[in-house]
Formats: structure tokens, C-alpha cells, sequence
């Protein structure tokens, strides 16, 4: 059985375009699978706790000494982290804030991001210390943007900080750069008709996505 971990991190609710397209995504894919296991995080609803100092010392902290309050400080950390190593396919809907990552979507990633469980540290690998632990997951983000042209070439690229934030971080939820697929709707904040072919041409490749990603889901199940 195929597992895709479903994330919204928009503040919005139906006025969001990245849920709208994540939806859209999940929706077709699940018709064509039908045997496709959906987890479900909403990012918004139900906000991560951000990092302390006690969950980095808990988090640092072998699992057999750990005490009731590290275990507790870790708990969040522990149920996403699971969602991450059942999934096979993860999907993000966010939109663009500030250029980078809204700041759930951050607190997320730096909660399911940890020592010993998606990744391992070894000094005797020189200063290459840092290895994933977790391999063979394929990543689809779903994003709206205000402005527009944030694609490699395009006039905004260099102001571009969540697509490439999200390949670097990705790696460590075993996601390797070649397996992501990034769709994006522009020209939010100018309304016009660019918005609208945007969207428009957003919510096509959703779909062809989702019939690209359906013969490798029900080979799997």
C-alpha cells in the first residue's frame, strides 16, 4: 500500500490557492489509486510547537535516558517523524511568505529534522558528518506566489528562498532533489489575467501530475 503524508501550512482557509491545489492534487490521485493511504497534517489548525531549549537537550539526549519531561518535550516530534518514515509520497501546499517558508512550514521541518531519527551525525566522517537516514520518498510542493517569475530564469529566481529551502531540508525526509515536483500559481496580488492563465495552467499540470504519480501508486499497493 502506497502512504502520502498530506500538508497544508497556509494561514488561509478556502481563500487559500495552495490548499486549493493540494486538494486538487490529493483528490485526483486518491480517484486513480483508490487503494492510497492519506495522512492528514494541517499546519494551520493545529500549529507545531517551535524549538527550546529543553526539546534540544531532550532531542540530544539518548532515548534510554531520557526522562517523562523530554519524552514529553518530544512527543510532537515523534508522531510527525512517523508520518514521514510510513509516507511514501509527501505533499506540501504552501504559499510564498516573505520569499521563503511560511513560519509553520519552518517549525515543522525543524521539528521532524532530528538527530538519530532522519539523520545521523559521525565525526569520523570528516567534515561531511551529517548522513539521512531515510531514502526513496517522493515530494510534491504546491505553491502560490503574490508576485511572479520566481522560476530558475525568471526575473525574481534570486529572491526565490522556499524552493530551494524546501530541496535542501527535503533530503533529510529522504527525498533526494531529483524527486521533487514543484507547481506553482503566480500573479496572486495583480488579479488579472495572467493570474488566471496561472491558475489555470497550475491546476492542469496538478492533474497530469496526479495521473504521472498514479501508475507508480498502484504498482505499489
Amino acid at each position: 500500500m502506497t502512504t502520502l503524508l498530506h500538508i497544508d501550512a497556509s494561514p488561509r482557509a478556502e481563500r487559500s490557492l495552495s490548499r486549493r491545489l493540494s486538494r486538487r492534487f490529493v483528490g485526483a490521485l486518491s480517484a486513480r489509486a483508490p487503494g492510497l493511504e492519506v495522512v492528514r497534517r494541517d499546519l494551520a489548525a493545529a500549529p507545531p510547537p517551535l524549538m527550546s531549549e529543553a526539546w534540544i537537550a531532550a532531542a540530544f539526549t539518548p532515548p534510554a535516558a531520557r526522562d517523562a519531561a523530554m519524552e514529553e518535550a518530544l512527543a510532537w516530534s515523534d508522531a510527525a517523524i512517523a508520518e514521514v518514515v510510513r509516507a511514501d509520497i509527501i505533499v506540501i501546499g504552501t504559499p510564498m511568505h516573505n520569499y521563503g517558508m511560511p513560519a509553520a512550514l519552518k517549525a515543522w521541518f525543524d521539528q521532524v529534522i532530528r538527530i538519530g531519527e532522519t539523520f545521523s551525525f559521525d565525526l569520523g566522517r570528516g567534515d561531511q558528518p551529517i548522513e539521512p537516514k531515510l531514502s526513496g520518498k517522493r515530494l510534491v510542493v504546491l505553491s502560490s506566489r503574490g508576485e511572479f517569475g520566481f522560476a530558475p530564469g525568471g526575473p525574481r529566481a534570486r529572491l526565490n528562498h522556499l524552493d530551494p529551502h524546501i530541496s535542501t531540508a527535503a533530503l533529510y525526509l529522504g527525498v533526494a532533489p531529483d524527486a521533487i515536483r514543484t507547481v506553482a500559481i503566480e500573479y496572486q496580488e495583480f488579479a488579472d489575467e495572467r493570474h488566471a492563465r496561472s491558475t489555470a495552467e497550475a491546476e492542469a499540470a496538478v492533474d497530469a501530475l496526479a495521473a504521472a504519480f498514479a501508475g507508480g501508486a498502484a504498482r505499489a499497493a
